[in-house]
């Protein structure tokens, strides 16, 4: 009995041995070079142990096949993908082969039925839909109510800077976590310029709002293991349930922007002069047009929370560390901001964009530490592709193309000495438009699909860093690590154990 019982042990061990590698030699089939696979990880070895953050087995590649190929054939455990070398072909992608890298990896996963608000998020939407639904966000982003809710964003950046004086008053050996101040600050921007409230992020008694904003980015293991198992076994993919946002989150943003919208007209009928021409003023005038229901329009504020929220505190906390870091540079950046503060110590909506040494400090800081590591695109329409020293070969449809941003903007063949914070890379004529044309800095995307809430998110993160660095000097809190090394369990650049400044008010 026991040998039966052995046997077929071995046969199930021998049958999904097989099942893990029956199609690694889809790329050797197609004349595409790369790495060996190996069994469960693919090309991602530290997949599952998380020592490292993904990108840097990315980049391992990219630094060995860069030389000879403009893309290689990669495995994602046993799924194929079709990792771009050349930044030339990555724009390709982006911009002239648009239409056929349309989509969105992620659109493979989303289901309606199973989550409404992800499915409907323009990052995740496919097709004719995604247009469609571009469409109907764009004028709201316009940047005229930028500009018109440019004096909220003012409010926010004060109460920032007077919560930063608390603690300076309260006293903290560790120094403030960078991070966790500024998702406080995008959580208090996000929910007052978009929906007119009020998320008192900086108080002692914050609304709920930071709470479930929070848990958008804190995934459950089950989540994680069903995400895995699906990108593993696509065949499942109709069987398995994906939510990213849980029921509970879904009603609590629905009922929050309805109190948005019925605040708004007790103030509309209170007052008939009344005028806020912000998001939540477009939304209700897409909702009458349309004919959408609050569910829909929360679907639609979604695009600011799941895509704005985490990245843009993220490229603030991190700016903060590498002006903490360079006592010069901050220095220089506060010559330049400081000429140009009116009565109030702030800068004009009109002249915020044009301080060409603030912008370079951003750009260079989203070099180091971008929103997004990787693109992960899906092949639309089969399309042949050259490759260097290797054959021509073709892309099927269905195929997930990986566009490494972080590997082109860390290479020293297009960013000199590319560990280092140096703004003046994007002091040169033209600098972020050349860079952007050779494909090698996408912070925000490009082409079609580039970053819908990008001039939103460059005006809250200049205005936050005008508001600190005038007021403050920023100091890196000897807690924090000296290198730039990722969380590895992280989607997005995060500083391994979290940064931490010291602050010291400005007379």
């Amino acid at each position: 009995m026991w040998e039966i019982t052995l046997g077929l042990a071995l046969l199930l061990v021998g049958l999904f041995y097989l099942l893990m590698i029956w199609n690694f030699d889809y790329w050797r089939k197609r004349g595409v070079p790369g790495p060996k696979p190996q069994l469960l990880t693919g090309n991602y070895p530290h997949m599952y142990n998380m020592k490292k953050h993904i990108i840097c087995d990315i980049n391992n590649i990219y630094c060995e096949y860069k030389e000879k190929y403009d893309a290689v054939g990669v495995y994602g455990a046993r799924r194929p993908q079709l990792l771009i070398i050349n930044p030339a072909l990555a724009r390709r992608v982006f911009v002239s082969d648009f239409k056929h890298f349309h989509d969105n990896d992620v659109s493979l996963l989303a289901k309606e039925k199973d989550d409404f608000m992800f499915a409907n998020n323009p990052f995740t939407l496919a097709g004719e839909v995604w247009k469609q639904r571009r469409a109907d966000i764009l004028p709201g982003l316009a940047p005229s109510r930028t500009k018109a809710v440019y004096p909220v964003t003012r409010q926010v950046c004060w109460k920032l800077t007077d919560w930063l004086h608390k603690q300076l008053r309260i006293g903290a050996p560790d120094g403030v976590n960078a991070k966790d101040m500024c998702l406080n600050f995008t959580s208090e921007m996000v929910t007052d310029c978009v929906l007119g409230l009020q998320a008192e992020s900086f108080t002692d008694k914050p609304t709920p709002i930071m709470g479930y904003i929070k848990q958008l980015f804190e995934q459950p293991w089950t989540f994680l293991m069903s995400f895995l198992l699906i990108s593993n076994f696509p065949m499942l993919r109709p069987f398995v349930t994906l939510r990213l946002i849980t029921v509970k989150t879904e009603r609590f943003f629905v009922g929050l922007l309805q109190a948005a919208i019925d605040a708004r007209r007790t103030q509309q009928a209170a007052n008939a002069q009344f005028e806020r021409l912000d998001f939540l003023d477009y939304l209700i005038q897409l909702g009458k047009k349309k004919n959408l229901d609050t569910r829909h329009l929360t679907a639609h504020t979604m695009t600011f929370l799941l895509d704005g929220f985490e990245t843009t505190a993220g490229v603030l906390s991190h700016l903060l560390l590498l002006l903490g870091r360079d006592e010069q540079v901050q220095q220089r950046l506060r010559e330049e901001l400081v000429p140009h503060l009116n009565a109030e110590g702030v800068i004009e909506f009109d002249k915020l964009n044009e301080l060409p040494f603030l912008d370079a400090c951003v750009q260079e800081s989203m070099r180091i530490f971008p929103p997004g590591f990787i693109s992960n695109k899906v092949c639309t329409e089969s399309i042949e592709l050259p490759n260097k020293t290797g054959d021509n070969f073709t892309v099927e449809r269905g195929t997930t193309v990986i566009v490494p941003h972080y590997c082109f903007m860390m290479d020293e063949d297009h960013f000199p000495n590319p560990d280092k914070f140096q703004p003046e890379r994007f002091m040169q004529p033209d600098a972020l438009k050349v860079y952007r044309e050779r494909g090698v800095f996408m912070a925000f995307g490009d082409g079609p699909r580039i970053c819908l809430g990008m001039r939103f998110a460059m005006t809250q993160i200049k205005a936050a860093v005008v508001e600190v660095i005038t007021k403050f000097e920023v100091r890196v809190n000897p807690k924090t690590r000296k290198d730039n090394v990722f969380e590895p369990s992280s989607f997005l650049a995060s500083l391994q154990g979290g940064i931490f400044l010291d602050f010291k008010a400005l007379p």
